[in-house]
């Protein structure tokens, strides 16, 4: 048997910056007040993906405020957002349509919260 190592959440893997514009253009699929009907089965997929974006974002957010004195209300925001999207992370998609499409738009939410957090703080567009 094969054992994998995962990075733990928190942990970036690299250094790289996100990937800001398909992480928003993701979420704009959920948000876009004109926004086309998700078919069930692109849902799960785009679900699967905005999860993916957020473990990216969230430790990429947190440490964007290390190097920001304590008390700093943008980098006390952007740790809020973190900390909001990491609950959402643990949201279930639940057994009907409404209740994945609410799941999924709270998640689209975080993206994109993280993603104006992330280009404030750094300034990385």
């Amino acid at each position: 048997m094969t054992e994998t190592t995962s990075q733990p959440l928190g942990e970036p893997t690299d250094q790289s910056p996100p990937d800001i514009t398909t992480m928003r253009r993701t979420a704009r699929r959920f948000l876009a007040p004109d926004a086309k009907p998700i078919l069930p089965e692109d849902l799960q997929t785009l679900v699967i993906t905005m999860r993916g974006q957020l473990e990216v974002l969230i430790p990429a957010v947190e440490a964007s405020t290390l190097t920001l004195p304590k008390g700093d209300v943008p980098a006390e925001c952007a740790l809020a957002g973190a900390r909001e999207a990491r609950t959402r992370l643990g949201l279930l998609l639940g057994d009907n349509s409404p209740g994945r499409m609410t799941v999924a738009m709270k998640l689209a939410r975080s993206v994109m919260a993280l993603c104006d957090h992330y280009q404030a703080l750094t300034g990385h567009q």
